[in-house]
């Protein structure tokens, strides 16, 4: 979960030296550098590429910049009629570095270490698309969607190609599983959340295996809540990434049909301390019987100290 980060110091040195985040994401070598940083330092189990899902509105035209302590900052699509800016297919003469970076980071890697790609989920793609930049609940892509359903089925039809397309790129670059993210499923209600993130992600998913059937690929709605039933029947992901909010013992139902990934709390990594060694023990209490990924329940925060992410890891591999 976002491994390659400002909380690593090699990471902010090779920032300064990219000067730009973009700049960083699209240069081969640099994003290679930033992929396997972790894994130098902690020697984790898979490295994930180092890159942005907001590449996927970049490369079908939509100006994207990233302003420093601002986030992301877009061309909004304000209505049906900013669709016609955007590209009809993904330009992938645009991606190309971002699977250049994938082929160096695969050369790197020690052997038995896995390479994760990812994309953003259509839903949590088109919200940025929409607004501009993150808000705090996705409002303008949620009036879209209410008042102009047709105009935003037509984004989202292109997103689900695009990603298709996208992830497939990455896997025959050398990636060995991918994720797809839907950072902001939990803002819709159920019939919502079915229809712009549950659909969309399914239909990814078979896209990708109609043309590898062996592509392995991990979904994560986060926030989904209940609804995660919904997209483990519907949605055919190998593994479910669980945010921080999700009940252990509802999770070990999901966790008997497929393996989980999650779900500690972010913060509880920031505070540290004892408070970490408890929620650690309690993640492994309530998943290690059953297929599991240890992990965060979102990306590591920015400020969180590297002692702690060592002081997880040590307990983790103790047990």
């Amino acid at each position: 979960m976002r491994q390659a980060g400002r909380y690593l110091p090699e990471y902010r040195r090779l920032r300064e030296k990219a000067g730009d985040f973009l700049k960083l994401c699209f240069t081969p070598e640099l994003a290679a550098e930033a992929t396997l940083q972790p894994v130098r330092r902690f020697g984790f189990d898979a490295a994930i590429l180092f890159s942005d899902i907001l590449v996927i509105p970049y490369a079908l035209g939509q100006s994207v910049q990233f302003t420093g302590g601002e986030g992301p900052q877009l061309e909004a699509i304000a209505d049906r009629g900013g669709l016609a800016r955007l590209k009809a297919k993904l330009d992938h003469r645009v991606l190309a570095p971002i699977y250049d970076a994938i082929k160096l980071s695969k050369a790197d890697l020690p052997q038995g270490v896995a390479l994760l790609g990812f994309c953003g989920a259509p839903w949590t793609v088109a919200s940025y698309m929409i607004a501009g930049s993150g808000t705090a609940a996705q409002e303008p892509a949620r009036r879209f969607a209410y008042e102009d359903p047709d105009g935003f089925a037509e984004l989202i039809e292109r997103l689900i190609d695009a990603s298709a397309s996208y992830l497939l790129r990455q896997f025959e670059a050398g990636v060995d599983a991918v994720q797809i993210f839907d950072t902001w499923a939990g803002v819709l209600p159920a019939e919502q959340l079915r229809r712009w993130c549950i659909d969309p992600t399914r239909r990814i998913v078979a896209q990708v295996r109609r043309e590898l059937p062996g592509a392995k690929i991990i979904g994560f709605p986060r926030g989904a809540g209940t609804a995660l039933v919904t997209y483990v029947q519907d949605v055919a992901v190998d593994a479910i990434g669980l945010d921080w909010t999700v009940d252990p013992i509802f999770a070990r139902e999901l966790q008997s049909r497929l393996p989980v990934q999650g779900n500690l709390d972010p913060f509880v990594l920031l505070v540290g301390g004892a408070a970490l060694d408890r929620a650690v023990d309690l993640t492994l209490a309530a998943f290690s019987e059953r297929p599991f990924i240890f992990n965060l329940g979102h990306g590591i925060l920015p400020q969180t100290p590297v002692a702690h992410v060592e002081r997880m890891l040590a307990r983790v591999r103790a047990r």
